[in-house]
């Protein structure tokens, strides 16, 4: 009731960490896409939704093209640059021009929270610029040897930039999912017995 849409109308991913994204048409309007982390629409009236419990919720608007985009990006997801891969399909689908449009990085996981391994860290390494890397990969807050913190905040809002997206077009979250485990789901914070969080994001319908 609140965003102006109806439930049969909420469209949804299965998502598996990939960078997969749905375009969704008409004939979507209510199903859900395997194996997919992101979806495109310019379909006013269906309401994309994505699930999470520290990943990063993205999301994208073109006022001109009256398209929107609903993205999921864990770790292997930004490594993978989802952000990029959804502008360009939009960019294919509608004719976005990164230059106008406006974006948000939703409630997730903050880098002081979310420690990982030199695995990922090398990860990260291996797909950003070293100046990126030194605004996105820390030294562990704990001190364990073979450990690191991660900004997926700062890599997601870099990647959109690099993009083409203008820093004064782009929102960043500073709410925590694990640092308020009284408001959000943490998988960091309550493993399995826990449940989702949900992003929404529709078109008015005219």
């Amino acid at each position: 009731g609140a965003l102006g849409v109806k439930v049969e109308d909420f469209t949804f991913t299965y998502q598996t960490h990939t960078t997969n994204v749905a375009v969704v048409r008409e004939e979507d309007r209510g199903t859900r896409f395997m194996e997919t982390d992101g979806m495109v629409t310019n379909v006013p009236g269906i309401c994309l939704v994505t699930f999470y419990a520290d990943c990063v919720p993205l999301y994208f608007v073109d006022p001109k093209h009256h398209a929107i985009g609903l993205a999921h990006s864990g770790w292997r997801g930004t490594v993978n640059r989802m952000g990029e891969k959804m502008i360009h399909a939009m960019k294919q689908e509608y004719g976005t021009v990164p230059e106008d449009l406006i974006c948000c990085v939703g409630p997730s996981i903050c880098s002081d929270c979310y420690e990982v391994g030199e695995d990922v860290a090398d990860n990260f390494r291996d797909a950003f610029s070293k100046e990126d890397c030194e605004h996105i990969v820390f030294p562990s807050k704990s001190g364990v040897i073979g450990k690191r913190q991660l900004d997926l905040w700062e890599a997601n809002r870099r990647i959109l930039m690099e993009a083409g997206v203008p820093s004064k077009n782009i929102s960043v979250t500073d709410i925590c999912t694990k640092c308020n485990p009284d408001k959000l789901f943490s998988h960091r914070a309550m493993g399995e017995k826990r449940g989702n969080l949900c992003a929404f994001l529709a078109l008015k319908e005219r």
